[in-house]
């Protein structure tokens, strides 16, 4: 049996850390948009650091992967408040509490998810 209370807090915590990541990471893109509008777009060659489209590479990766994170928790979130949070999406058994203390927005069993 999952303690509601005790998931609730620990998925609101996930979805602050994933909202606060999200926005951060909006930012940088748009500090580095108006970089590269400001500078060459030939910085390929910059022995100096990273090239600008290697790191917008990375940040649009890392937003994608905050993105999905933060969709996930609000799923998680939804079932919880409709009472089928802890029950595998697949075969409808009980998630071990163990696995959802890993990974929170789990919605299926070990088993499932292999």
């Amino acid at each position: 049996m999952t303690e509601p209370a005790h998931f609730r807090d620990l998925l609101s915590g996930l979805q602050s850390r994933a909202a606060a990541r999200i926005d951060r990471l909006e930012t940088e893109l748009d500090n580095l948009a108006r970089a590269r509008r400001d500078g060459s777009d030939d910085d390929e060659h910059d022995p100096e650091g990273v090239p600008l489209s290697a790191e917008w590479s990375r940040l649009v990766g890392l937003l994608q992967a905050a993105r999905s994170e933060a969709a996930e928790v609000d799923s998680a979130l939804l079932r919880l408040e409709a009472g089928t949070y802890g029950i595998c999406s697949q075969c409808r058994k009980a998630i071990p509490v163990e696995r959802l203390e890993a990974r929170p927005f789990a919605d299926r069993c070990v088993r499932c998810a292999s």
